[in-house]
């Protein structure tokens, strides 16, 4: 269900790698100022960009003082608020309109333009040629992309142990290079549930689809603990992949993401 053909990569794109790149960056930077206090003993590793974000601190506290009682102890928002607060909307897993679907995602706050990142698909990024088989049995979760890239976004079983395996392989001291979070119930990036999201049918068009985009060397270290992929194979020449999922219309508060699998390039 998730194989697709496209002539060129280039045409597979709604909107342009750099503005995946400033919407995850503006996120993730959110994300992390928020949950600051957590962040110290990374911080502290890197004192020339520590002061660029007890700044951006400082500006985003002056910016919520206004709806804040307690200046001495500024609030800390979830995750969701975080999202809400960025990018306008926020997105939740929940029973599917569709029948026996199972689970799918909607917009539980907000409005979504079109052409905006509204979702991410989370999993291991294995190459052409490396083992997924076991991965794969009775695994519905597997994404191929257009160069035959697969991504597992399986949260649980041989999936899940997988990931963790990895994720903790390539821990450089306190900087994580992936998010785990995706696994669990509580999520540090509320935009991780992409896998969750359904094919569209005959009743429900498609309202989004996928979008590859290549995380540049130039990524800061300090936000890819926000990243929900991670490589199989441990190589330092590689650049993670990631799918985001890419609106294409306006979504309102309530309606469910509907992808398509099948790309189709006119």
């Amino acid at each position: 269900r998730t194989l697709r053909y496209v002539p060129e990569s280039s045409k597979d794109k709604i909107i342009s790698d750099e503005d995946v790149f400033e919407t995850l960056l503006k996120l993730f930077k959110a994300l992390f100022i928020n949950d600051f206090n957590r962040q110290a003993h990374i911080l502290a590793l890197l004192p020339e960009i520590r002061s660029k974000y007890v700044e951006l601190q400082t500006v985003e506290q002056k910016q919520s003082k206004v709806n804040s009682c307690n200046r001495q102890s500024p609030r800390v928002f979830s995750p969701e608020e975080v999202l809400f607060n960025t990018l306008g909307f926020t997105i939740g897993r929940d029973r599917s309109s569709l029948v026996s679907a199972g689970t799918g995602v909607f917009v539980t706050k907000g409005f979504v333009p079109k052409g905006t990142v509204v979702s991410m698909y989370p999993g291991t990024v294995y190459r052409k040629h490396e083992p997924v088989f076991f991965q794969s049995l009775g695994n519905p979760f597997i994404f191929r992309c257009i160069d035959g890239v697969l991504i597992d976004g399986n949260d649980k079983g041989l999936s899940r142990s997988v990931y963790r395996s990895c994720s903790r392989r390539d821990q450089l001291g306190p900087f994580q290079m992936s998010d785990e979070s995706w696994l669990t119930a509580t999520l540090q990036n509320p935009l991780a549930v992409g896998q969750y999201v359904n094919n569209c049918s005959r009743e429900k068009a498609a309202n989004v689809c996928y979008q590859e985009f290549d995380v540049p060397g130039y990524f800061p270290v300090e936000l890819k603990q926000y990243l929900p992929n991670i490589v199989y194979s441990h190589d330092l020449e590689s650049h993670p992949r990631c799918v985001v999922l890419v609106t294409l219309r306006d979504i309102k508060q309530g309606e469910e993401l509907f992808s398509n699998y099948y790309t189709v390039v006119s």
